[in-house]
């Protein structure tokens, strides 16, 4: 009885995660990038004490293959403790400072960034980021040839060597892989912000982040949701190898904790059902393999019914994985197994701590 009540919400999720990997299949790839560029971007960065980190950004972005009169950076200084200085650069590029006004400094920094922007098209990504060459270049003509007001985009670690490196990775790589799936079954509820691109005129339709900005994540997710909601047909997925960006990894078990109970602490105020329904199952998959793993250690529940559990559990996960991390970087994966058993207790751990406790980033408590 014990095992068939573990085993029901292991199905369920084994069959929403089946659709994801049809999803991901029916999204194709485009990276078409044979028009003359046109479209003016500006990319609004918000970062804190992030010194060592911009000037990899900024160099990628000198590298752009778009002409540099065609985009500006706009670089906005949420209370860094040191000065961060400008150098020469070919395209435009200024740092203002965040005006907060609400509990979420990201969102206050694009707002603020918002006052000074002079084109239509924004993009928003991360301090800690780089980009590809063509990376406008493929937005820009992906804009150009559809009618498209808002795009999510695909973002992949800088993986080390390390077991902590490659965790990160496969955990990215499933969360890249249900974002992308749930767009390719019209259910799309998650994106990015370290790639995500929307007109100015249509962050003022969805009156910007009203609503949500006593939450001090999702500056993403929630205006995507936003968006999805009220004008489905005007958000789009584009999945480029063109359009990777690539973040860096975290380098201890604490920080990467909280950055995960930072994500999932939004799940509950999400518009999109699909979503919520979605979070609660992996949530009932992990929890169900985390208690069966426990009765097993008991005596309650004999090991061949649990590893049957792990087994449907682990191929379903692999095979999203797999998809997904051959579009993402096409690296060897590793750690797969030991990572795929020690998950379920991280995710757990997660999800219940976003519920019952606070974190911290950035230097800051939530």
């Amino acid at each position: 009885m014990i095992t068939i009540v573990l085993f029901l919400p292991l199905l369920i999720y084994a069959v929403f995660i089946g659709l994801l990997i049809y999803g991901l299949t029916k999204v194709n790839t485009i990276d078409y990038i044979g028009l003359k560029p046109k479209t003016k971007f500006s990319i609004i960065i918000p970062f804190r004490n992030e010194a060592e980190n911009l000037p990899i950004l900024l160099d990628s972005l000198s590298k752009l293959n778009y002409p540099m009169e065609l985009f500006e950076v706009i670089l906005v200084d949420d209370e860094s403790q040191e000065r961060f200085q400008i150098s020469n650069f070919r395209f435009q590029v200024s740092i203002i400072k965040n005006i907060r006004i609400s509990n979420s400094p990201k969102k206050d920094a694009i707002v603020t960034a918002m006052q000074i922007v002079n084109t239509d098209w924004i993009i928003t990504t991360d301090a800690d980021c780089a980009v590809n060459k063509n990376w406008l270049l493929t937005l820009d003509n992906y804009i150009q040839l559809h009618d498209v007001s808002m795009l999510a985009g695909a973002v992949t670690y800088d993986c080390g060597n390390s077991f902590l490196h490659h965790f990160q990775q496969l955990d990215l790589a499933s969360l890249q892989g249900a974002t992308i799936g749930s767009f390719g079954i019209n259910k799309g509820f998650m994106c990015n912000g370290a790639n995500f691109a929307y007109t100015k005129s249509f962050f003022q339709e969805l009156n910007g982040f009203n609503g949500n900005d006593r939450i001090a994540s999702g500056d993403d997710v929630f205006l995507l949701q936003k968006a999805i909601t009220q004008f489905p047909e005007k958000v789009h997925y584009l999945k480029s190898e063109n359009n990777i960006v690539i973040t860096k990894s975290l380098d201890d078990w604490k920080s990467l904790f909280y950055q995960r109970v930072r994500w999932a602490s939004k799940t509950s105020s999400y518009q999109s059902t699909f979503g919520k329904g979605l979070g609660l199952l992996v949530l009932g998959g992990n929890l169900g393999l985390v208690l069966g793993i426990s009765f097993w250690v008991f005596g309650v529940v004999p090991f061949q019914n649990i590893f049957l559990l792990f087994l449907l559990k682990f191929t379903v996960d692999v095979i999203l994985i797999y998809k997904a991390n051959h579009f993402l970087n096409k690296s060897k994966i590793r750690y797969l197994v030991w990572s795929s058993f020690l998950y379920p207790f991280f995710s757990t751990s997660v999800a219940l701590y976003s519920l019952l406790g606070k974190y911290e980033w950035k230097g800051r408590k939530f």
